[in-house]
């Protein structure tokens, strides 16, 4: 591991769409760390820390050093949260060699990046890069816009898209931000899909960008960490729909949490959530539940109709088994409709 050439502690913040895989390219990078001491910040959207969890779930050594930030997207709470927390990291006896930073999948990247500008933390951290983590089936099959089917025949007929929607322009912001950009989940892919999620990210990809390709977000940090872009004194090379606007909300998503006794089954369990799913029009859906008769907690994760679930570790002694789900949506979204046909 070589030292910072400027003196600086490097950070890398790791964004992407809901679902992308940033969770899974942590955990291989905490696994495969090589020694570094790395401080990790996690920024959830929702009600319940699930992404801090199932990091804290992996059994690696070093998942206890976890922030989390959960009262929404990390560039709008930047003044309440953001800062105090690098501050305090910067404190610590033991300094990191490097802070990655998770943001939600709903966040603005550049706001964040630009925060590290702040006098109190920008002579002593730079962003050594951001990382924009793309899930490749999803992109391929457009479920990044409110209406996937559409999007995608737009897409196969003109390669000038209208971009109207709010996800489309969140996925460019987090494109358009990024210095290396993984297309993940490409075991999913075949080529024409692959292409198809490619070329929707050279569309939005600034010069000098590069492209890496992942399965289950392993991604060696030796491609991820030490990319010296300095990030915070490149913010103009980094367009943005909303430069020149002070901040952005998320009035476009609803998310809250549902909660249920033990299931009986993981798959009837998967089937209902699907079933939801495919009524509701449900963005995200993620959380544990507990199943009657099992001393493991399953994790539930889905992005649009593609969901999965596995058993992550045993319950803790004096841990409520309990079933809690994170539900993400547009606007509007029927919580109790919603929470109803899981129950269901």
């Amino acid at each position: 591991m070589s030292a910072n050439p400027i003196g600086k502690i490097p950070a890398t913040v790791i964004t992407g769409f809901l679902g992308a895989g940033k969770t899974s390219a942590i955990r291989h990078l905490l696994a495969n760390a090589g020694g570094r001491r790395i401080a990790l910040v996690i920024n959830e959207f929702g009600d319940l820390g699930i992404d801090g969890e199932i990091v804290r779930g992996c059994g690696i050594e070093g998942c206890d050093d976890v922030v989390e930030l959960a009262n929404g997207c990390i560039c709008c709470t930047v003044a309440d949260d953001f800062l105090p927390t690098i501050l305090a990291i910067l404190a610590r006896p033991n300094r990191p060699d490097h802070i990655v930073i998770e943001t939600s999948g709903l966040a603005l990247p550049k706001p964040l990046v630009r925060a590290f500008g702040w006098p109190e933390i920008r002579t002593r951290v730079t962003v050594d890069g951001v990382i924009a983590m793309v899930d490749g089936r999803a992109v391929a099959d457009g479920l990044f816009a409110s209406n996937p089917r559409a999007v995608q025949a737009q897409r196969e007929a003109d390669e000038m898209l209208d971009h109207e929607s709010p996800l489309e322009e969140l996925f460019e912001e987090q494109i358009g931000c990024a210095d290396m950009v993984v297309i993940n989940k490409t075991d999913q892919l075949d080529d024409a899909a692959l292409a198809r999620a490619t070329a929707a990210v050279e569309r939005e990809l600034r010069p000098g960008a590069r492209i890496v390709r992942a399965v289950q977000g392993a991604v060696d940090p030796a491609v991820l960490l030490g990319l010296s872009a300095a990030a915070e004194s490149d913010l103009d090379s980094r367009p943005s729909h909303h430069d020149g606007t002070d901040d952005h909300d998320h009035d476009d998503f609803d998310s809250f949490v549902v909660e249920l006794p033990e299931i009986a089954s993981p798959q009837v369990f998967a089937s209902r959530i699907a079933l939801a799913v495919a009524e509701f029009d449900i963005l995200r859906v993620k959380g544990f539940a507990a199943v009657a008769g099992k001393d493991m907690r399953l994790v539930v994760q889905g992005v649009g109709p593609r969901l999965q679930h596995y058993f992550d570790r045993g319950w803790q002694p004096g841990e409520a088994r309990r079933t809690r789900l994170v539900v993400i949506g547009h606007h509007g979204l029927d919580a109790a409709a919603v929470s109803a046909r899981l129950a269901a």
